[in-house]
């Protein structure tokens, strides 16, 4: 009966044929495709964070640098070095979502291993460590100058809390959220599954803020106002026609982000971004439903008119073959995701 726990698909069924008559509207199937012209596919999904990272300034992400599937180990270490990143760091792949394949990295044995698992080019990236993550949904028509901060909360990974008596594995099956993933979690923390924790340690389960890997979401729409607005209207105009998406941020404070100080972006995601703040902060189904329709709409408005403007969608064939790859290699991944300790 929760319904924030839905698979994807099932979530979003009742809502499909307003997507569908967007797509009859249009005459296009992929008529999201001009919203983020600079993306590719507007960022629906698919697209390398290689080219999110080129958009912006190098100042404005953490250091960072790409690594191909089979290149020699020694090159690896080089470049890590060249770019003082220490450990521990951050890699997840070149193409990913959802936190699949994203691990923290502690030792030179543990990027070895990850490194001669993983099936797809990856980034290699300092581990920041402020301590707020945020995500922030920005819109913005191209005929406006000014844009709309939709969405602003708190993302908190999963994790459990110590009490001096209870093992990790019985701290995790009374989570709410983490004995939904007993078998995933088991897996990568199984040399530590039947130790207590100490009372008040708090115990990462993953250091990826996603939903579908248990994270919990603050509401912070309280603190959307004109400053923090008119900082991420400059960024995204920096960006070059990045008008539809979801920013995840690092940073000190709520108050140093909207000074523009002391954050990085983790990334920036297009018009595949899920309006993500109807998760834990008290939305019904339908109310979930409305904020959905309420962003698909936008995203419609920004799509035709950019086609107008002659960016046009996609072509059917095209989105379909990039469609095919791009869900093979989501299968790849997955499978790999429950290998890689």
């Amino acid at each position: 009966m929760n319904w924030e726990s839905w698979p994807f698909k099932i979530l979003y069924a009742p809502i499909a044929p307003v997507w569908c008559w967007y797509m009859l509207r249009s005459g296009y199937v992929w008529f999201f495709t001009p919203s983020n012209p600079k993306i590719t596919f507007g960022g629906m999904e698919g697209e390398s964070k290689k080219e999110m990272y080129d958009l912006l300034p190098s100042k404005l992400f953490p250091k960072t640098f790409y690594v191909s599937v089979g290149e020699e180990g020694a090159q690896i270490f080089e470049q890590i070095e060249e770019q003082q990143i220490v450990y521990p760091f951050v890699v997840k792949p070149l193409c990913g979502e959802q936190g699949i394949l994203f691990r923290k990295i502690d030792t030179a044995a543990e990027l070895k291993n990850y490194h001669s698992k993983v099936p797809v080019d990856y980034i290699v990236q300092e581990m920041l460590h402020y301590p707020v993550e945020v995500s922030v949904f920005y819109i913005r028509h191209p005929q406006q100058d000014k844009g709309t901060i939709t969405g602003f909360l708190q993302k908190i990974p999963l994790h459990v809390t110590g009490d001096g008596k209870h093992t990790l594995a019985e701290l995790v099956m009374h989570h709410p959220k983490g004995k939904k993933r007993i078998a995933a979690l088991h897996s990568k923390h199984k040399e530590n599954w039947d130790t207590i924790i100490p009372s008040g340690q708090h115990y990462p389960l993953s250091h990826a803020a996603n939903h579908n890997r248990g994270a919990h979401f603050i509401d912070l729409k309280r603190h959307i106002d004109d400053r923090l607005l008119a900082h991420f209207d400059a960024i995204s105009k920096d960006i070059n026609d990045f008008f539809y998406g979801r920013y995840d941020i690092m940073c000190n404070s709520i108050e140093d982000l909207k000074a523009g100080c002391n954050f990085s972006i983790l990334e920036f995601n297009g018009c595949g971004a899920e309006p993500n703040h109807f998760y834990d902060t008290g939305y019904t189904l339908p109310a979930a439903y409305r904020e959905i329709l309420k962003h698909w709409k936008a995203l419609f408005r920004i799509s035709m008119y950019n086609a107008s403007m002659g960016i046009k969608p996609w072509p059917y064939q095209k989105g379909r073959n990039f469609r095919k790859e791009v869900l093979k290699q989501k299968r790849i991944m997955k499978e790999k995701d429950e290998e890689i300790e």
